[in-house]
């Protein structure tokens, strides 16, 4: 489980394209020290497996086919930039919310817009995925624990505020209109649905 609290920001290194998948090396310094081999960390919201590593350098994931074929790490290339968080210790502190790093859809920026210090995002959900959104609830996109600023149905899109700190750290900062990101919606909407068509059926 991860927070959506980015640790950090890695960038693609290398890449090897293999028959049943893909393998990334992303080069980082905090999320690379004291990893261990088999160890989960969320790349921009995609929960992927440490294979090898690099002390405080690097480390290595692999890709499945499903994996390159849901999200848009297929089409990164070295010096792209990617947001990193290590799963959750079971002592560690919740500052986001519930993340399991299953990247539901690829979502759209739609429109990027400042105001003062903060920045307000505005991104295209694709069909079917709006029904899990609700204003001032939360959302991650690219791995970031997001909180809803406003929703519109009509159109499927959805808007967040972004701090200063966070525009900074992640790579938010590099997206602009027409740029994919990872979406994943609160797992507790789901649940919440399944629970009542169960009730229902």
């Amino acid at each position: 489980m991860f927070t959506g609290i980015v640790e950090e920001t890695g960038e693609i290194v290398a890449r090897e394209r293999t028959d049943d998948g893909l393998r990334l090396r992303i080069g980082a310094d905090e999320v690379a020290t004291g990893l261990e081999h088999g160890q989960s960390v969320s790349v921009s919201g995609a929960c992927l497996t440490v294979e090898r590593f690099e002390d405080g350098d690097w480390f290595e994931v692999f890709l499945a086919s499903e994996t390159v074929e849901r999200t848009y790490l297929g089409d990164l290339e070295p010096g792209d930039a990617v947001n990193l968080e290590r799963a959750m210790p079971a002592e560690g502190r919740f500052d986001g919310h519930v993340v399991q790093g299953h990247v539901d859809a690829v979502a759209t920026v739609r429109n990027v817009e400042s105001v003062d210090e903060d920045w307000f995002f505005e991104f295209d959900l694709p069909e079917g995925y709006d029904r899990y959104v609700v204003e001032k609830g939360s959302i991650t996109l690219d791995g970031i624990s997001l909180t809803v600023a406003d929703l519109d149905t009509d159109a499927r899109t959805v808007t967040v505020a972004i701090i200063p700190t966070t525009y900074e750290l992640t790579t938010l900062s590099e997206k602009a209109p027409g740029d994919p990101v990872h979406l994943e919606v609160d797992v507790l909407a789901k649940y919440v649905e399944r629970l009542l068509e169960a009730r229902f059926d």
